[in-house]
């Protein structure tokens, strides 16, 4: 039998959802892309793309829960709003592509997003009555 090992199909999912990720990014930027589709590409793009997580991967078990669900659930998502045509034009630049967007504008976006939800959150835990 010469299938694949886990650690092969592993990888392969990886590459998959890297270049669906990709995809999504370049909807994202796209203006024949439908608004909806391109904002949510935009926050999943940045979400699967982005080196911070909503729950840490050293979590055992549940910080893999958002990479195995909320990434493939909105690219699903996303895929679902548009056109098919469309998609698979995107889908073959996406594969095309050597290497996920390197955009330094993008990465500074995405930094400052998380910046600011952190500074968010502080605020909110030091105004709190219970603080």
């Amino acid at each position: 039998m010469t299938g694949k090992s886990l650690s092969q199909r592993i990888g392969d999912l990886g590459r998959h959802l890297a270049v669906e990720a990709h995809a999504a990014w370049l909807a994202a930027r796209d203006p024949r892309v439908p608004m909806l589709a391109r904002l949510l590409a935009v926050a999943v793009a940045a979400y699967a793309l982005s080196p911070i997580d909503l729950i840490p991967d050293f979590i055992p078990l549940l910080g893999w829960l958002d990479d195995l669900l909320i990434v493939p659930l909105g690219l699903w998502a996303v895929r679902h709003l548009i056109p098919d045509a469309l998609w698979a034009e995107l889908h073959a630049a996406a594969e095309a592509a050597s290497a996920r967007p390197s955009s330094r504008a993008g990465m500074v976006f995405i930094l400052l997003l998380w910046a600011g939800l952190l500074h968010l959150v502080y605020w909110a835990v030091r105004t709190s009555p219970m603080h």
